[in-house]
């Protein structure tokens, strides 16, 4: 069937209506972070059915995808409508044709949080510290507490001497017991600049009396300043008292409140579930761990602090309704995070009268998926087998380049689903492929695909990667067969201990320049409390 296209202008005045739009870049996500419209959400086309009912919850919503000419738009569009979305187009042009109508684009991830972010600075006028004035500050052993608002697996990478990881969400609730005195001085830190100017204006607007600084450009700024980084620490926060959770309840409500956050009841997300002509999101703001131990049903687990960071990668859909709940921190998790989306232009509103008898759902959250395609499966075993006898058996492995690297069965081929007839080409021919991958679903759709443009018997290993592990099979670890190139994660310039200070530099004067692009794309609506 024939899909549709929309030019720049159907888009961008969607946008500037604030009707609901999916403009979705299904290019892998380095391709995207060279450059994309503002509010293009990435969803690679590798990954469109396994990722699809989870971000686009409407069959209805209207969606528009691109790329840069590859032709992944139309084979998304397509799995799409196969998957029973019913308003699907393609971007007249893809980026060319975006730029063409004078559309501005944007590199790097997470841009919509990101330019939000020094849109904030600019009209507030953050406080921030250099990296050096930091550093003095700790070196004269000063009454200073240094909070690091990023996910914990970040700060354990690498974080500031004496920097305790308190994910941004958490800051208005736990900082009053790590910072009892008044006088003490509170420095927010970030890999680069959003999460800390966030952070640091999240406390000043809960009123909380202590001086309260960004560390100007985070750990990109320590690095660039020659200073040196901790690794491996795991300071955290602690439970705080009943009186403090009730204090920080008053200043987040307060501040949501000022914001225009509005509030909603437990009848009022039954309705939203049922109602078709809208797309509600509903994330639970809280920890990991306390999502895992109860929630509620139908609720996402994203702490809201990478909610903030990342809004685009769970909430697609601009336009939308965005619910957030935070029954056990007295909601000041849910309330600051849904004061920053609302001024991000989301509708957004927050869960109120939430028991804990409500929170009927243990474990992780699942995937809403479609039915999997029927594929042979065959056991770890086996194929540990096969793999050692037969050199007639290859393994191809569709998980993420960073996963593959970190451990992969042995002798296992890195592949792209999007680039699956180029990677063939480097994969040796053989009789039966048994294709893996994390997560395990992911296979069945691969091993689809590879019956494709394959004679060879394919089969799928039941469990994928977590099962072999699972059977005590060893792994391999280093990226020895790569049959695609790894263009499925975007280098982050503040990832990872070994980074070039020119691409830090580099990175850093971008963020400096995205207010002025804000200003030249239009379509955003942000505004400041």
């Amino acid at each position: 069937m024939s899909i549709q296209t929309k030019n720049y202008s159907f888009v961008r005045n969607k946008l500037l209506n604030k009707e609901e739009l999916a403009l979705l870049d299904v290019r892998e996500e380095d391709p995207h972070a060279q450059e994309h419209p503002l509010f293009a959400a990435n969803l690679p086309l590798s990954r469109v059915e396994v990722d699809a009912y989870a971000k686009l919850p409407k069959k209805n919503v209207p969606i528009v995808t691109l790329d840069d000419g590859e032709g992944f738009a139309h084979l998304a569009a397509q799995r799409l409508v196969n998957l029973g979305y019913t308003d699907v187009s393609v971007l007249e042009g893809g980026v060319k044709g975006w730029k063409a109508g004078g559309g501005e684009v944007f590199k790097d991830v997470n841009v919509p949080s990101k330019s939000f972010g020094e849109f904030v600075e600019s009209r507030r006028h953050t406080p921030s510290l250099s990296a050096q004035e930091v550093k003095q500050l700790i070196d004269n052993k000063e009454d200073v507490v240094v909070v690091d608002v990023r996910r914990f697996d970040e700060y354990n990478t690498m974080s500031i001497p004496t920097g305790i990881s308190v994910p941004g969400a958490e800051l208005v609730l736990r900082l009053p017991e790590l910072a009892p005195n008044p006088k003490t001085k509170i420095i927010v830190n970030c890999a680069g600049r959003t999460r800390s100017i966030i952070g640091t204006q999240s406390l000043i607007n809960a009123g909380i009396p202590n001086e309260v600084n960004a560390l100007r450009n985070g750990t990109i700024g320590w690095t660039l300043a020659g200073q040196e980084l901790d690794k491996g620490q795991s300071r955290k926060f602690q439970e705080v008292s009943e009186s403090t959770k009730n204090d920080a309840a008053e200043r987040a409500r307060s501040v949501a409140d000022r914001a225009g956050v509005k509030r909603a009841s437990l009848s009022d997300v039954q309705d939203w579930k049922a109602q078709s002509n809208r797309t509600t999101y509903f994330f639970d703001t809280r920890t990991p761990e306390e999502y895992e131990a109860g929630h509620l049903p139908g609720f996402r687990s994203v702490p809201g602090g990478q909610l903030v960071q990342e809004t685009e990668m769970v909430a697609p859909v601009r336009g939308a309704r965005v619910v957030l709940v935070d029954p056990s921190g007295g909601g000041v998790r849910a309330n600051m995070p849904a004061s920053w989306l609302a001024q991000m232009a989301w509708d957004v509103y927050v869960l109120d009268g939430v028991n804990t008898s409500d929170l009927s759902e243990k474990g992780v959250w699942k995937t809403p998926l479609p039915t999997l395609p029927t594929i042979e499966t065959v056991d770890a075993q086996i194929v540990s087998h096969w793999l050692k006898s037969d050199s007639n058996t290859i393994a191809i492995d569709f998980s993420t380049h960073a996963n593959y690297v970190k451990g992969h069965i042995p002798g296992s081929w890195y592949a792209l689903r999007s680039q699956l007839t180029e990677a063939l080409k480097k994969i040796p021919q053989v009789d039966r492929y048994v294709i893996t991958s994390a997560p395990s679903e992911l296979s069945a759709f691969a091993a689809q695909e590879l019956q494709t443009l394959t004679d060879a018997e394919v089969l799928i290993l039941e469990g994928g990667n977590a099962a072999w592990v699972k059977a005590g099979l060893e792994l391999e670890k280093d990226p020895s067969h790569l049959a695609s190139p790894p263009l499925d994660r975007y280098k982050r310039p503040y990832e990872g201990t070994s980074v070039d200070p020119a691409a830090m530099q580099a990175y850093l004067d971008w963020e400096f320049g995205l207010v002025e692009q804000l200003g030249k794309d239009g379509t955003h609506h942000f505004w400041v409390l």
